[in-house]
Parts: C-alpha cells; sequence; structure tokens
C-alpha cells in the first residue's frame, strides 16, 4: 500500500504588526508652529497647507511645477508644495505667505504694495516666496538674476515684480544698517 504522508497545514501567517498611531505621525514645523500629520505621508504639502491647516495664501495653480503659484519656503529655500511630499518635511522649517511677516510686513511684501504689483493676486503669494529666497542669496540681484525666478504671472505684472524685488533689495540693505 502506498500510503502517502498526512498534508501539513500551511501556517496562517503572522499578520504584522501595526505601527502606532504614534509611529505614523509626522511632526513638521510650519510658520514657527509644531504640527501633526497623521494621514498619508506622500500627501503633497500643497493640500496639508490648504485643506488641514486652512492655510490659503499657497496656491494651487498646476500641480505640476511649473508656475510656481504653490512656493513656499523649505529650510529658506524656495520650493514647490504641490510636488513635496510631507514626508520629506520632518525635522524642517516650512514658511507659508502667511508666516512671513512679524509685527511688520516682510520688507519685500512692502515693496510689492509701494509697486502696485499684484493685478489678479492669485500668484503674488509665491511670486513673494521666491523672491525671498533669491534676495536671501542674492542681496543685491541684477535683472537677469531676478529673471531667473521661474514663477509664472497670468496678468503679465512681470515689470513691477521686477521693481518691486530691486525695491525690497533696498529696504533690506536699509534694515541691515
Amino acid at each position: 500500500m502506498d500510503e502517502k504522508p498526512p498534508r501539513r497545514a500551511k501556517p496562517t501567517p503572522i499578520p504584522p504588526v501595526a505601527q502606532s498611531a504614534k509611529e505614523k505621525t509626522l511632526p513638521l514645523r510650519i510658520n514657527g508652529k509644531q504640527y501633526f500629520h497623521e494621514g498619508d505621508p506622500d500627501m503633497p504639502l500643497l493640500w496639508y497647507l490648504r485643506d488641514m491647516l486652512r492655510l490659503t495664501g499657497t496656491k494651487f495653480g498646476c500641480g505640476i511645477g511649473a508656475c510656481g503659484a504653490c512656493t513656499v519656503l523649505v529650510d529658506g529655500k524656495a520650493q514647490r508644495a504641490c510636488l513635496t511630499p510631507v514626508k520629506t518635511l520632518v525635522d524642517r522649517d516650512v514658511t507659508t505667505i502667511e508666516g512671513l511677516a512679524s509685527a511688520e510686513l516682510h520688507p519685500v511684501q512692502q515693496a510689492w504694495i509701494d509697486e502696485d504689483v499684484p493685478q489678479c493676486g492669485y500668484c503674488q503669494a509665491g511670486q513673494i516666496m521666491a523672491a525671498v529666497d533669491l534676495l536671501r542669496r542674492t542681496p543685491k540681484p541684477s535683472d537677469a538674476d531676478i529673471g531667473k525666478i521661474a514663477n509664472l504671472c497670468r496678468c503679465g505684472t512681470y515689470p513691477r515684480i521686477r521693481k518691486a524685488i530691486a525695491r525690497a533689495a533696498d529696504l533690506l540693505q536699509e534694515e541691515k544698517k
């Protein structure tokens, strides 16, 4: 008699240990305040700012990082919020247009007002954040330096934007004196 050995039951897989909520929470520093994101770590920063924190100054423009309407500062450098997953921002400082001014307007914001830059205003927060980054890197930018800012303005206020950045450079130089 050919008797087959009894079949062994397949072992029941052990389910992975679920991460605690604390392990899944991402600590974020935005405009100097601590926040904790408990959702999708791949969520773009833009949607976290707008939908979760209700910081709506950062705008959705194209969703592919081309227009710059969503520009924020990450550790002082201009970055497109629509392309930045929140998981990449742990231990980093994010500044939005809402966090740029303290007791007074930032010199770039003041220059924007002085030069009457906005028309529709939709892209202006991103333009301002890109200008702040430029002036941090290049305190006295040339016209060519200003022209390298890749933010788009559908209203075409580029001549006023250039004048405002030049004015802001002067205001920042005066602050240092």
